[in-house]
């Protein structure tokens, strides 16, 4: 294979005739996880969790449409006056959302969230994104089939927490996953099964939504089901799948806390077309729950666990979380880093029961608490 020549590179990347014309560089960079472009000439980045101008612009707004067009195309969608708004999925497993006027004053604005490289836990661990302790408890839970819910901001770090956990999966298990975009990276299993729901055409047909690809999954006889993100009645579902009798569960979920994070998921249920009373969704929700991990971004730009907590029974003022453990903030170094971590609380986690019928050895440090 013959080379391309770096200047010759840089002007079909310039002039826009090869692949994503400026956007590729941006593309090509391996530093860089997402990408925010506010008009053909505003281009933001986010590296190592912090956001910077890049230097790339466009030339004018037929150039950046004309780059949309291709990004799109690839994908196997498109933007129109009468379609402003799209959400695709590029053929490298990077997100794309497209938003174009008249619907935002800013001129044609483009978010692409980059494919996530598979991370281990040993990756993590030097990062400080997790203790010791932490990850050893957190392997013995995917071990014990511990149903757990990874709650966070929006690019918190979620989806790869997900990815690294299930590492921990028995190569043998059958792992179903579904998504709204593909994203999850599982390594080391061939028995994956990926359901991606999808959107209605231009004639608002073919919509296959979330709920209904739960609901088939349960029927594929899995060994572990991961919802890449609960957003509505499909909540439902795989609660009551907590209820009766699959173990291992996974589900991510939008929220600024632990306790956030089960209101949500009570909320979501109740935008199912099944007629529950509050308390009812809230009593399934503490039975079928074991464990909340959340992540955080902080100032540095880190991401890390910030807390593991147990579900405890709920009650009418509300769901009970007990924290195993919590992220202890030390202080700043001259460089800005953050320094903390997470820290055991001496908490008695409550699933060792699961830990003992799966043959899980406990942590010594447990018993010793």
């Amino acid at each position: 294979m013959v080379e391309r020549d770096p200047a010759a590179r840089r002007v079909a990347d310039d002039e826009g005739v090869l692949e994503f014309g400026p956007l590729q560089p941006l593309l090509r960079d391996p530093g860089i996880t997402e990408i925010m472009i506010n008009g053909p000439e505003h281009v933001y980045v986010e590296r190592e969790g912090r956001l910077e101008r890049a230097r790339t612009t466009f030339r004018d707004t037929p150039h950046l449409m004309s780059v949309i067009e291709r990004l799109l195309d690839a994908a196997g969608v498109s933007v129109t006056s009468s379609e402003p708004c799209a959400d695709a999925s590029l053929p490298d497993g990077s997100r794309v959302n497209v938003i174009i006027p008249p619907l935002v004053l800013n001129g044609p604005t483009v978010t692409i969230r980059k494919k996530l490289r598979p991370w281990s836990m040993d990756e993590y661990l030097r990062l400080d994104s997790i203790s010791p302790q932490a990850s050893e408890f957190l392997v013995a839970c995917i071990k014990g089939k511990v149903n757990l819910v990874i709650s966070g901001g929006t690019s918190t770090g979620k989806t790869t927490l997900v990815g690294i956990l299930s590492s921990f999966i028995a190569p043998q298990e059958r792992i179903i996953t579904i998504e709204n975009v593909a994203e999850l990276q599982l390594l080391n299993h061939q028995h994956w099964v990926r359901l991606v729901s999808r959107s209605p055409n231009l004639e608002g047909r073919g919509e296959v939504p979330l709920r209904t690809l739960v609901r088939n999954a349960l029927r594929m006889r899995p060994d572990r089901l991961i919802l890449g993100e609960a957003r509505g009645g499909e909540a439902l579902d795989v609660v009551q799948a907590m209820n009766s009798g699959h173990d291992g569960v996974m589900t991510v979920l939008h929220a600024m806390s632990p306790h956030a994070a089960l209101e949500r998921l009570q909320t979501l249920m109740l935008m199912s077309d099944v007629e529950l009373p509050p308390q009812a969704c809230q009593m399934q929700v503490a039975r079928g729950v074991d464990v909340v991990l959340h992540m955080s971004r902080f100032a540095d730009g880190s991401r890390r666990l910030e807390s593991i907590a147990q579900v405890l029974e709920g009650t009418e003022g509300g769901f009970q979380l007990e924290e195993l453990f919590a992220f202890e903030v030390r202080g700043f170094r001259q460089d800005g880093r953050l320094e903390g971590g997470l820290s055991y609380t001496g908490a008695r986690p409550k699933c060792l029961q699961k830990f003992q019928r799966n043959n899980v050895p406990v942590p010594a440090w447990i018993k010793e608490a």
